[in-house]
């Protein structure tokens, strides 16, 4: 299923475009996750190896409190994690999946195709609980879906967030008002140029990888751009996108955006903003965590946090950065594997740990002693979550991406135009679908 424009995150109780009718509440054990790790009376014994994301979302700290309550709660199962930097993790899964490396994964949204139709990841369908559809957000489910069959369970939902300085747009005297759109905050970056206030004030995560896919995206939706039409076909190139690339491109000519965005990840965007150095940036949801870090930071209690500013079409839906928890078909414990998967993603798990990431369930949102632990980004996930831009659902997404993300350089470095660059992606990637 490709989704052309935008898949709803937040949705309150219907799940939009995901496609999940169907699901039953058997808990029946998945023929194609392997033989079952059942011990005595039908209890899930055995080791589970779980392959995990090391970035944005839950701490090793935050896995390592999760792993222990687990394990205590069923003293039969070992968890064993690994954790891999997100730029290493699809790779990661793709070369362990013959073996049967690990019986858990963490996949992100833009994988379910390629990994079902690969046959590496199980269909849990039979496993999942029909309260998901109205229980849990949209955008969440997203990321365990294919073909309106599941793959997996929402690990959480994600989007990118805009950070801003408020000590800095003080001194530049700028307003929170002054930076609703993506037009002000240009203006507020060369105001704080001009008094001297930040050298570089915007920081992106531009670096030849999915992270520039990711502000491609977030910025596209905000000029109410999409990456295919209702065929599938990429269309990035249109008028839209032209203006995403372009300012961009003008961000870095005039100095606005920092000099080495086109090198940078996500951490090097937090440590920019952390410096005290830095006015702006898009980054995940945990980055206002890591922004009021006393041992990192600079910073401590002087950022704000909104949705993304809204470019010439007056739209504001951050990208859908969901998250997965798959079991792979190599699995030699699939139950253990789900038990600890339900347990993850349960709403008693993930409540209390929301300063870190946000929680699949629908409900937390409006609970006062959930949203008191990290009230900003609730505020401003609220509006970031009612709609989504889904890069696009392909089985070749990883090509895809790498071909946008080298046009996407291409233009930034100054070795193509704007519009040359993105008429080569999508030339170049329409090939790649058709191939």
């Amino acid at each position: 299923m490709i989704l052309t424009r935008r898949a709803l995150m937040f949705t309150g109780g219907a799940l939009v475009a995901a496609g999940a009718a169907g699901c039953s509440v058997t808990g029946a054990s998945d023929p194609a996750a392997g033989p079952t790790s059942a011990g005595t009376g039908g209890v899930p014994t055995g080791t589970v190896n779980i392959l995990l994301m090391k970035q944005a979302g839950w701490t090793e700290e935050d896995w390592a409190t999760v792993i222990s309550k687990f394990t205590t709660a069923n003293p039969e199962i070992t968890v064993n994690p690994t954790f891999v930097a997100y730029e290493a993790l699809h790779d990661k899964i793709v070369t362990s999946a013959a073996a049967g490396t690990y019986d858990v994964i963490h996949m992100d949204v833009i994988w379910p195709p390629e990994f079902a139709e690969k046959k590496m990841i199980a269909d849990v369908t039979d496993r999942v609980p029909s309260s998901w559809k109205t229980d849990m957000q949209g955008g969440a489910l997203q990321a365990a879906l294919y073909k309106e069959q599941f793959y997996g369970a929402p690990a959480f939902p994600s989007t990118k967030l805009f950070y801003y300085n408020k000590d800095l747009m003080a001194k530049a005297g700028v307003t929170e008002d002054d930076i609703t759109t993506w037009e002000g905050v240009m203006k507020a970056a060369r105001t704080m140029m001009e008094k001297g206030v930040s050298k570089n004030p915007i920081a992106w995560s531009w670096s030849q990888a999915e992270a520039v896919v990711c502000d491609f995206a977030q910025l596209l939706g905000s000029f109410g751009g999409a990456f295919t039409d209702a065929s599938g076909k990429l269309i990035f190139n249109d008028t839209p996108g032209q203006q995403t690339l372009q300012l961009m491109v003008d961000s870095l000519k005039d100095g606005t955006s920092a000099p080495g965005s086109p090198t940078f990840l996500e951490d090097d965007v937090i440590k920019a903003m952390q410096s005290g150095d830095t006015a702006f940036g898009l980054n995940w949801e945990s980055a206002f965590r890591d922004l009021n870090d006393e041992k990192a930071s600079k910073v401590v209690g002087k950022c704000g946090v909104s949705a993304t500013p809204t470019g010439a079409d007056n739209m504001r839906p951050g990208v859908n950065g969901a998250m997965a928890f798959a079991i792979t078909v190599g699995s030699k414990n699939p139950d253990a594997a789900w038990k600890l998967i339900e347990f993850a993603t349960s709403q008693g798990v993930q409540d209390p740990l929301a300063e870190s990431a946000m929680p699949n369930w629908i409900s937390s949102y409006s609970n006062p002693d959930v949203v008191k632990i990290n009230p900003e980004v609730f505020k401003a996930c609220k509006v970031a979550y009612a709609e989504s831009i889904l890069r696009p659902q392909v089985v070749n997404y990883n090509k895809v991406s790498s071909i946008l993300q080298v046009e996407i350089q291409n233009a930034l470095l100054g070795i193509k135009p704007v519009k040359t660059a993105l008429d080569d992606a999508v030339t170049q990637g329409n090939q790649s679908l058709a191939g």
